[in-house]
């Protein structure tokens, strides 16, 4: 028989400090538990084991403790973060069928030692730990496993009789009598002072055994000083060994039979695994679901699950009766080159599929998308809006998308895939008559529908899904339908303008070095700048200096070529990403269609890609300039509204600071008035460098920046700017309380939320590690402010489209950049949309501070900007 016996405590050591710290949304740390599961399948699958164990330690003294006082004396309790990870894993192995072994008064490396003791003739056993005091077991039929993860993979190194001859030069046994000489400092085993590993390791290879070296100590050739520590040390190298020696005698079942692993309790397992958000490590188990006992089970509190007719409908006009006359409709729909290809449906004991190449499914789909008293209940909203688009259709009665109420609940998710849901809502999916997996998936929705509706209900976030996100997604698909004109041509020639500012800055630079190299490897321009050129040495990694962008910058001022090394950087990526790539992606309309990412950030922000146009860069000149490519098609012109300072205004209304909102509030420089504050100046005689320094704090304060990043950005000491920073905290006194409580609130309920009860979870704010603490603290001061512009954005963006319907307007939403928003309008309309743009976004939200958007208009993006 095969056995696998794991060291439980040591894997999942090894496991947690392998891999960046995971958590779930609320706040569980998962990162060990993780890695010892990604560690116990590759074991699997490496040995395909009949039976496994994993032993524990027990948290009690042992008999070393009582032999030696100092046994693990100096060594830290387990971190808070590992400790919270123990209870769960011993639940999941159980539910997986796997027993665990743990011992008052032994260790679980004597566990291991039990159990490999105990293999006979036939059988053959591998011990699976991250400490090397096991590999004394290693004899003919026990391998031991090293486990470990590095770089978040497991791995596994064997070690049998022959790799340990040629890494140590002896028999496995005798590992623990070099430990007897070199001692532990992991165990705060003493040894014997002053020997290390190379003596003792030659010792013992010459006499064998430490009983051996003391018989004939005498009369050996060892070096006297040697000697001495030896005779000196004679009964700590002896207690050494005893704390060392892993004992074969724990009390314990050691019949191999009765731990060959029971079937999963599948139930517990997927309960588990969901709540702590291991979704694709779950199908990893490739566990095989039994309904009827995840039924049984879940009848605690759902009634049984009914087995589902999976049902061919060829008369979808009467599937449209039906659908009318529930006044609900819960489906998903399937694409292929943005055309429909089948639709799922959910109805009362039955899935029900429908494929487009039906005879009536044309006048199905039209009726039923444009029917407005069928409230719909899908996945994907702004995909299937999209199609509407394309199709000249309007799609009424969207009600609710499942991936918008995942993403609203849980905004740290990657993955909101109907059957990811209902594993982390512990929802079992309906068994169904025929396997169909898109079927399932819609049978599931009404279930699922209900779950989540509850919690975003007990969550006061109904107007966040229901009045931003869900008719958000039909904005978006008319936008990304639209999409923007752009010159091609005029790219392409851009592109090739920058090209040869890039060849001539490479010209100038290989000039002052003194020879060609390639600039874009790091290695090569490490050793051109801090070798050839003999600047100051700030940062080395393993491949030589470092060459990042802080690094550079911090050294502008040493050398003129630093600065045309970030000019060709900057110039590169303009030309590889932007130039080159916007002509690749220009449709054949002439436009770009970017896709708007609504489910992508944690803040609630939009991203866009296919390709970037959020990231196109508006400070260096040039990047502007790429502006001056993105226009107004024939007759029409761009209106571009920009929300003045949104953050700021956001800060003093959610902080309550009344010498913010009146400053607002009465349209004075908010940066000029900060620094009369701050340098406690009369307003008149701010100086334009007081107003900047004091315009950096405005800025930084919202992002929890401190003196030491402050001093960097204005050039000033970090006396001075944590001057600035206290000076500012006295005088707006409404900010600096919000930054004390917001934080303190945070760590009380463990998430931050916006205005619109939009929340962000902050695990880090409970870390005992210093920096992803102050990470916590920084995201739970800004995202409340940058969360809320974000809605408000969004509401303004559901608002203008809205509006231009309404007035029957050609006028279309085409972009939004942050807090910008841009319409492609008709010449004889852009005054209109120029004062709807205006009311709508000043007008989004009712707050304390009022909201102020700056819109200009013209023929291409560069004139529009202002």
């Amino acid at each position: 028989m095969k056995l696998l016996v794991i060291d439980g405590n040591s894997i999942l050591n090894r496991a947690f400090y392998g891999i960046k710290l995971l958590t779930t949304k609320d706040g569980r740390y998962t990162n060990g538990i993780y890695g010892f599961l990604t560690i116990l399948l590759k074991l699997r699958e490496e040995c395909s084991p009949d039976a496994i164990a994993v032993a524990f330690d027990v948290k009690a003294p042992t008999f070393r403790h009582e032999l030696y006082g100092g046994y693990k004396a100096q060594r830290k309790g387990m971190p808070a973060e590992l400790a919270q990870q123990l209870p769960t894993l011993k639940e999941l192995l159980a539910a997986l069928g796997i027993k665990t072994v743990e011992k008052a008064g032994w260790e679980a490396d004597d566990i291991l030692g039990t159990f490999t003791d105990k293999c006979g003739a036939e059988d053959q056993c591998f011990a699976a730990t991250g400490d090397r005091d096991s590999l004394q077991l290693v004899n003919d039929k026990v391998t031991v496993l090293l486990a470990s993860t590095q770089m978040g993979r497991p791995v596994t190194v064997r070690y049998d009789k022959k790799k340990i001859a040629e890494e140590y030069g002896v028999e496995p046994e005798q590992l623990i009598e070099i430990k007897a000489l070199m001692g532990d400092s992991s165990d705060n085993i003493p040894g014997v002072a002053g020997v290390g590993q190379k003596t003792a390791g030659d010792l013992i290879q010459h006499f064998g055994t430490i009983d051996n070296l003391y018989e004939k100590i005498e009369d050996a050739d060892i070096k006297q000083a040697v000697k001495d520590k030896l005779t000196a040390n004679k009964d700590m190298a002896f207690l050494s060994r005893t704390l060392g020696t892993i004992r074969l005698d724990v009390p314990i079942d050691t019949e191999f039979e009765n731990y060959i692993p029971a079937e999963p309790d599948v139930f517990n397992v997927t309960r588990i695994m969901a709540e702590l958000e291991m979704f694709k490590l779950l199908e990893r188990f490739n566990l095989k679901t039994d309904h009827k006992a995840s039924a049984a089970k879940t009848d605690r509190t759902e009634k049984k699950e009914e087995i589902t007719e999976y049902f061919e409908e060829n008369d979808p006009l009467a599937l449209l009766e039906r659908l009318k006359a529930a006044k609900k409709a819960y489906f998903i729909t399937k694409f292929a080159d943005g055309e429909i290809t089948d639709m799922f449906f959910a109805e009362p004991g039955k899935a029900t599929h429908v494929v487009s190449l039906n005879f009536s499914f044309p006048a199905f789909i039209g009726t039923f998308l444009e029917d407005g008293k069928i409230e719909k209940f899908t996945f994907d909203l702004k995909q299937l809006s999209g199609y509407c688009e394309r199709s000249a259709m309007k799609l009424a009665g969207a009600a609710g998308d499942i991936m918008l109420s995942g993403y609203v609940l849980n905004p740290n998710s990657s993955n909101y895939e109907i059957s990811r849901l209902a594993q982390e809502y512990a929802l079992t999916p309906p068994q169904l008559s025929a396997e169909n997996k898109d079927a399932a998936d819609a049978a599931i929705l009404p279930k699922l529908f209900g779950v989540l509706d509850a919690r975003i209900e007990a969550n006061s976030q109904q107007k966040l899904l229901h009045e931003i996100e869900i008719p958000l997604a039909q904005v978006l698909a008319g936008m990304e339908n639209i999409g923007f004109a752009v010159d091609k041509k005029g790219i392409a020639e851009f592109g090739r303008v920058i090209e040869k500012r890039i060849s001539g800055i490479a010209a100038e630079i290989y000039e002052q070095v003194g020879y060609e190299f390639n600039l874009n490897s790091p290695k090569q321009l490490g050793e051109a700048l801090f070798t050839k050129l003999g600047l100051t040495t700030k940062k080395k990694t393993k491949n030589g200096f470092s060459t990042n962008v802080d690094v550079l910058e911090s050294l502008a001022d040493e050398h003129p070529v630093v600065g045309q090394v970030l000019e060709y950087r900057t110039l590169s990526k303009l030309k590889s990403t932007y130039c080159d790539g916007l002509v690749k992606v220009i449709g054949d309309d002439g436009r770009i269609h970017s896709t708007f990412k609504q489910t992508e950030t944690r803040t609630g922000r939009l991203s866009s890609t296919e390709p970037n146009l959020q990231n196109i860069p508006i400070r260096a000149d040039l990047g502007r300039e790429l502006r001056r490519f993105f226009y107004a098609k024939e007759g029409c012109l761009l209106v571009d509204a920009d929300y003045s300072q949104i953050e700021l205004r956001l800060l003093a209304h959610i902080s309550d600071d009344e010498v913010m909102i009146d400053a607002f509030n009465e349209g004075h420089d908010i940066h000029a008035i900060t620094a009369s504050q701050v340098f406690n100046m009369p307003l008149e005689m701010v100086t334009p460098l007081m107003r900047n320094r004091a315009k950096a704090v405005n800025f930084g304060i919202v992002y929890g920046i401190g003196a030491f990043s402050l001093s960097k950005d204005i050039g000033v000491s970090r006396a001075e700017a944590d001057k600035y920073i206290k000076g500012y905290l006295t005088h707006f006194s409404g900010v600096s309380n919000y930054m004390k409580h917001i934080v303190e609130d945070a760590k009380e309920k463990g998430y931050v939320e916006t205005l619109f009860n939009r929340r962000r979870y902050l695990p880090e704010l409970t870390s005992t590690n210093a920096a992803l603490r102050a990470f916590g603290e920084r995201v739970a001061l800004n995202m409340p402010i940058q969360g809320t512009a974000a809605d408000i954005i969004k509401i303004a963006m559901v608002k203008v489209h809205a509006r231009l319907i309404k007035e029957n307007l050609k006028a279309r939403l085409i972009m939004q950049v942050h807090d910008e928003l841009i319409v492609e309008a008709p010449e004889a309309e852009a005054k209109t949309v120029s004062k709807i743009l205006d009311e709508e976004m000043e007008n989004a939200v009712k707050m304390r501070v009022r909201l102020v958007a700056d819109v200009h208009t013209g023929k291409t993006w560069y004139d529009a900007k202002g």
